[in-house]
């Protein structure tokens, strides 16, 4: 466990602010976990599951969810919410279940901590034929001044960046689908400290750098003058979904075979080398069709400065 003048490595320095995080943090959008899980029950895998934030929902739903996560901080955190559920402590990297176990393993703002070259074909590995592979993200919508102003305060968001890419890329999937949903956080002064310190730039430091950036965004919003009315946060969710094309198998070690004993003139039978062997031939799948983001777009609203 990290001290103060040692924080986490990055994409374990959550476990620290876990409780922050759970407080602090926007849910997701019940329609944007429909978008991508659907509704008719299936075997799910979460990775990097954090507090649970996502998991209610697909529980919710009525899904077989598996919910992992690196930090067994995080993963405490995550039973006191859902006490029922199936959890253990997993990297994306290594994901210790048999090929073709899930229909859908899915990523809600954990895939920037993801090694893609790695992750990407177990996350293909452990997928069903058909199979899908899904990534949420919450984003603050800074095409409002005041929400680009706490941005530069505690670190900005790149959108449209990362693992739509890394899944385009990648020969274990298809073409990845986009869909965004527009959501508000109601944020106080107690909520805003909370959301500062589960933030990447803002829990990565020790805790007089913590502190020294939550007083930093205490006078921004005291500046606003909200009090105890709150703010209303914008985020933006955006959801990519692709299915798996190609499926890698679990490579195995074909033993030796022993020399069996041999007759008076006979040749001894050659032995056989040591070898890779790969399980079935990997089989491309159809593709599911492309669904368009809505069309609707408020944005002219968002440009007003509300204070």
């Amino acid at each position: 466990m990290a001290t103060d003048s040692t924080p986490d490595a990055p994409g374990l320095c959550f476990g620290s602010v876990a409780e922050a995080y759970d407080r602090g943090r926007p849910g997701y959008p019940r329609e944007a976990v429909a978008w991508v899980a659907g509704e008719e029950p299936l075997a799910i895998l979460e990775l990097g599951a954090g507090t649970g934030k996502l998991t209610e929902h697909l529980v919710a739903l009525g899904h077989d969810v598996h919910a992992t996560d690196p930090d067994p901080r995080m993963l405490d955190r995550l039973g006191t919410r859902l006490p029922e559920l199936r959890v253990s402590q997993t990297a994306a990297e290594e994901i210790p279940a048999a090929d073709a176990t899930y229909d859908l393993v899915i990523a809600a703002d954990a895939d920037a901590w993801f090694d893609s070259d790695r992750a990407l074909p177990e996350i293909a590995r452990v997928l069903k034929r058909g199979g899908t592979f899904a990534v949420v993200r919450n984003m603050r919508d800074e095409r409002i001044p005041w929400v680009k102003r706490l941005g530069n305060l505690i670190g900005h968001h790149a959108t449209g960046e990362g693992i739509g890419e890394a899944i385009d890329s990648s020969p274990y999937f298809g073409p990845a689908e986009e869909s965004f949903f527009k959501h508000w956080q109601v944020i106080d002064r107690a909520s805003v400290q909370d959301l500062a310190r589960s933030l990447p730039d803002v829990a990565g430091l020790d805790r007089a750098g913590q502190d020294a950036k939550v007083q930093e965004v205490l006078a921004f919003y005291d500046d606003f003058g909200r009090g105890m009315d709150g703010m209303q946060l914008p985020w933006v969710t955006e959801c990519f979904r692709a299915v798996v094309g190609i499926q890698p198998k679990t490579i195995r070690q074909e033993p030796t075979p022993t020399p069996s004993a041999t007759t008076a003139g006979e040749p001894a039978a050659e032995e056989a080398p040591d070898r890779d062997v790969v399980g079935e031939d990997t089989v491309p799948v159809a593709l599911a069709p492309a669904v368009e983001p809505p069309a609707d777009d408020d944005s002219g609203m968002l440009l007003i400065d509300f204070r």
